[in-house]
């Protein structure tokens, strides 16, 4: 058995300065009478009462007892362990050029790319997970972490507008190959996401996707957007006007990069496809665990709560009916 709280455990004791005081009080209650010979009273019979006298303080010391050890948290374990988690690292690297503002996707790309990716991430709490940003330049906006709360923080950041528009999926590839590519985990990879053609940048895509494939990285790249057209809007005053703008997506250059680093390409024509693509990509790279555990812990508590419980109901009705009049 292990205790949750056994801090707790420390008020056991108290119980011994309450013991203490209990027969310092007994003694000074006593009245005394001295004889010469007090043989004349060795056979006077004793009354069971005599007997049951201190029952009621035995009682409550074993019920503060009992519920100390409730408040430390009694556990049942049976567990055997010796695992070996084995994680990888993933740069996630998306686009936050205005095109992204589109709302074929709902409320828009960029805020159903952020939701979904927020789930991925906490669907793999054993993987260094960071995150780049790229429109017409690149930064790191987290690099690699296991401290996936800060990451998902800092999703809350994430906006159009941080850098010059654009779409430099080059420079994107590139920046997170600078995150990975010290990395001594086995498996890396970078997961991109855009709804553009490359247009400016000073590494083309195809040439970033050769240096992941260098550096033993895997690109799984996607095309957000739906087919056709999409609405866009455009701030006029203090309204917002929407436009049908075409969805142009270089799905041929998206392919060639995946292809290059043995990774996959998906097309994300609606929220559900989106989350479809991540769940997706989950499948394929799934953490290598080698587990060798096993561990159950159970409550045990209540327990000792019903055997408080009953000292102090017994001891109640010990003061309240035979032991009622002896003081």
């Amino acid at each position: 058995m292990v205790f949750a709280n056994i801090e707790y455990l420390f008020l056991l004791l108290l119980l011994i300065p309450y013991i203490v005081w209990y027969i310092l009080k007994w003694k000074k209650s006593q009245a005394t009478l001295q004889i010469s010979d007090a043989r004349v009273y060795a056979h006077t019979p004793k009354s069971y009462k005599n007997y049951l006298l201190h029952v009621p303080f035995g009682l409550r010391i074993i019920a503060l007892a009992l519920i100390i050890l409730v408040l430390a948290r009694p556990q049942t374990t049976d567990n055997w362990q010796n695992s070996e988690i084995e994680g990888i690292d993933i740069m996630l690297a998306i686009d936050v050029s205005t095109s992204m503002l589109a709302e074929d996707l709902k409320p828009n790309r960029l805020e159903a790319a952020k939701e979904v990716a927020a789930e991925f991430i906490n669907g793999r709490p054993n993987d260094n997970i960071g995150l780049t940003l790229f429109a017409a330049e690149s930064f790191t906006q987290c690099p690699l972490t296991v401290d996936h709360a800060v990451l998902l923080n800092l999703f809350q950041g994430i906006k159009c507008g941080l850098v010059t528009d654009g779409t430099a999926i080059g420079m994107g590839i590139a920046n997170a190959v600078t995150r990975l590519k010290d990395s001594k985990a086995k498996s890396k990879v970078i997961i991109l996401l855009t709804d553009g053609t490359n247009n400016t940048g000073d590494i083309s895509p195809l040439t970033a996707a050769e240096i992941a494939k260098s550096f033993g990285i895997r690109v799984y790249t996607i095309g957000v957007g739906t087919n056709g057209m999409a609405p866009y809007p455009y701030p006029i005053g203090n309204s917002v006007q929407y436009v049908n703008i075409p969805v142009e997506i270089d799905e041929k250059t998206l392919t060639q990069i995946a292809g290059t680093t043995d990774g996959n390409y998906f097309r994300a024509t609606s929220n559900s496809k989106l989350k479809e693509v991540y769940e997706e990509i989950d499948k394929l790279e799934k953490t290598k665990l080698s587990v060798k555990e096993y561990s159950k812990r159970q409550e045990e508590y209540r327990w000792f709560a019903l055997a408080a419980f009953l000292c102090i109901l017994l001891e109640v009705l010990l003061r309240n009916s035979i032991l009622k009049k002896i003081p």
